[in-house]
């Protein structure tokens, strides 16, 4: 696989669908692992994109969720509808959750889904917009 070339996988998430849950990210997990990427790079996108699926899964009303797998790098692109995030800087901090008592009895919702994601990439970017929903951008170098 030259770097001009990728392999792009598309996956539609929908709000509170845990019996899929986990899915888009072990799919693009065992891409990656058929494709011979190292396994600690495989860890941390196997990581970052299973906890922008689960964001979608318990914040919004729907999302898409993209993998470009390249030969030097994985982009991961997560566009959701749903209440975006009145402030960015406060959801960034390990340990804040907006998840209501429901989620987090599931074991969902500790608040460190958005600081595990910024940890394991190498780039990260998320844009929100109030009642229109974020976009979360993200790269792991291989």
């Amino acid at each position: 696989m030259l770097p001009e070339q990728g392999i792009e996988l598309e996956f539609v998430l929908e709000a509170a669908d845990f019996d899929s849950a986990g899915e888009a990210s072990s799919k693009i997990k065992r891409t990656l692992q058929q494709l011979g990427v190292r396994p600690d790079v495989i860890r941390r996108i196997a990581i970052s994109a299973y906890e922008a699926e689960m964001n979608v899964i318990i914040h919004a009303c729907r999302g898409v969720m993209r993998a470009e797998i390249y030969s030097d790098r994985t982009e991961l692109v997560v566009d959701d509808e749903g209440p975006g995030i009145s402030d960015v800087q406060l959801a960034m901090q390990a340990g804040y959750s907006t998840a209501p008592d429901h989620i987090r009895e599931m074991g969902f919702g500790a608040g460190m889904g958005l600081p595990n994601m910024v940890r394991c990439t190498d780039k990260f970017d998320i844009k929100s917009e109030k009642d229109i929903g974020t976009k979360l951008s993200m790269i792991i170098y291989h």
